[in-house]
């Protein structure tokens, strides 16, 4: 433990906390300093001008990173005949019906992202007060409801991320990994950061964005210079 901690405060030494970063460079600075035995997670944190508290400032929606997360992602498909055919072909872990939701019930939940046909839905419905404090309820918003499941389990495999705001109008997601080379991660924050400025809601007044942050699991944070986004 004493080896980590003189790790982590030689990584926070090298970090100004007051000083925002163009986003190549502070790419650069976490990989230099993402130095742990396992290959850490690059996560992003957005701070935004929203109140989620009201429905027309809620934040959420789903990227395809260009490189991918680096996660591998366990999905499970609500479907049945044909659709259900579909989805194990595409790869889904885990397809089911009633079986599945009477697994999910008892506590057993085994997978990353939950996708379901339209059809499924009265019956996913019913799992709400399970699958939603976990966000893995299926929403159209973010096409985990779909006909098209092939697409959809595909995404979700290929690195598809999700992000919704949190009460305190924050939105964080892991968009990488430190063994990631330099421009695929600023490629996949870029994507990120654009399409949460695309998912921009209409009740929002003033500043959208007001901090970008990225960190790697064991790392500190680097604030980002918005103006090196571009589709911030």
């Amino acid at each position: 433990m004493a080896r980590a901690g003189k790790r982590i405060g030689k990584a926070r030494e090298a970090v100004d906390r007051n000083t925002e970063y163009p986003v190549e460079q502070a790419v650069r600075i976490l990989k230099q300093v993402a130095n742990s035995k396992f290959d850490e997670t690059v996560e992003i944190a957005m701070n935004l001008g929203v109140d989620p508290r009201h429905a027309d400032q809620m934040v959420r929606g789903v990227v395809a990173l260009p490189n991918g997360s680096g996660r591998t992602i366990r999905v499970a498909v609500f479907a049945k005949g044909d659709k259900a055919d579909e989805a194990k072909a595409a790869g889904a872990d885990i397809v089911g019906a009633e079986e599945l939701a009477e697994t999910i019930q008892k506590g057993k939940i085994e997978f990353d992202r939950c996708i379901a046909t339209p059809d499924m839905m009265p019956l996913v419905g019913k799992l709400g007060k399970i699958l939603g404090p976990r966000n893995l309820m299926p929403n159209p918003k973010v096409g985990t409801v779909t006909a098209d499941v092939t697409e959809a389990v595909k995404g979700a495999k290929g690195g598809a991320v999700e992000f919704r705001v949190e009460k305190a109008g924050i939105l964080h997601a892991g968009i990488g990994k430190a063994s990631f080379s330099e421009s695929a991660l600023v490629e996949n924050i870029k994507a990120f950061t654009d399409a949460v400025a695309k998912a921009r809601p209409t009740g929002v007044k003033g500043v959208f964005v007001k901090r970008v942050t990225i960190s790697s699991t064991m790392g500190p944070g680097l604030k980002i210079e918005q103006s090196s986004l571009r589709a911030v």
